[in-house]
């Protein structure tokens, strides 16, 4: 493969930062310059934003410009969801205005179950860590610009990783559930092909989470930060109950806010939305 380059001009809603940092993802990197370094599929992409101009360049395997559309979602109209959401109310339009350049990655559905596996009871660059260890031990490696990177591995890459091997790399109490969960996607348990022609989202979601170590707020995630692209869930971490509470349930008592509150305003308020809505509100919080 030999290293490709695309520009794109006079985009909107893109912030390297805001993308890359919101959450979603665990296998970019800010570099030394500001761009963001990472790997997707079998891609390794360069990105980085001058003036009205982002550059991307990399070993990719196919088209650049097709990769790039479909993995950073560039055929939804951002700023139209944006004027949407801030007509919500005053809460709303400072989030969507202060995560402007947020947009949410189409990104393969195995590797995001297994990373929000990894990120339960976590922290980033924990997740980070043990997520490189497991590519760098069983992933297949792509050498671009004199270093080394390596793929996120395949089911049939990791179907004969034993659980004590997933411990040494440091998944904690996640290694059995990363197991356990490899090998229900292996035999079907969980049929994957089945979840993208499903339409109902809570069907999906019931799916989802068969699979061992996945509860109601990892499958969200899958469903929100995969190519699944469910924009009607709303995941609930700590960030997200306290920005809901502080904003529209107002318990003095923040622990006894439960789930079902939040999930509740939530569709009410931003409806089809949510998932998006959630994104500006948890990066608003945390941030700012």
């Amino acid at each position: 493969m030999e290293e490709q380059k695309y520009i794109l001009k006079n985009q909107d809603s893109f912030e390297l930062k805001h993308i890359f940092d919101c959450g979603q993802c665990f296998r970019w990197n800010e570099e030394v310059d500001g761009s963001y370094t990472g790997v997707f599929g079998r891609n390794v992409l360069n990105v980085q934003k001058h003036q009205d101009e982002i550059i991307f360049k990399g070993i990719v395997s196919g088209d650049i410009e097709k990769i790039v559309i479909s993995y950073f979602d560039l055929d939804r109209n951002y700023t139209k969801i944006k004027e949407n959401l801030s007509k919500i109310d005053e809460n709303v339009k400072l989030s969507v205005e202060y995560g402007e350049g947020i947009r949410i990655l189409n990104q393969e559905l195995i590797e995001t179950i297994l990373s929000f596996i990894i990120s339960a009871n976590n922290n980033i660059p924990r997740i980070k860590g043990i997520i490189e260890r497991i590519c760098q031990n069983y992933g297949d490696k792509i050498v671009w610009n004199e270093k080394s990177y390596y793929t996120f591995p395949t089911l049939d890459q990791l179907k004969d990783v034993s659980i004590e091997e997933f411990r040494n790399l440091g998944a904690g109490f996640r290694d059995r559930r990363l197991y356990e969960t490899i090998h229900m996607l292996l035999d079907g348990t969980v049929n994957i092909s089945a979840l993208y022609v499903e339409k109902d989202t809570q069907k999906v979601r019931e799916e989802l989470l068969k699979l061992s170590g996945v509860g109601p707020k990892v499958a969200d995630c899958i469903l929100l930060f995969s190519d699944l692209k469910r924009f009607d869930v709303f995941p609930i971490d700590v960030w997200v109950r306290r920005v809901m509470n502080e904003l529209y349930i107002k318990n003095p008592d923040e622990t006894k806010v439960n789930k079902k509150q939040i999930e509740k305003i939530a569709k009410e308020k931003f409806g089809a939305l949510e998932g998006l809505a959630q994104q500006y509100l948890f990066y608003w919080k945390r941030e700012a």
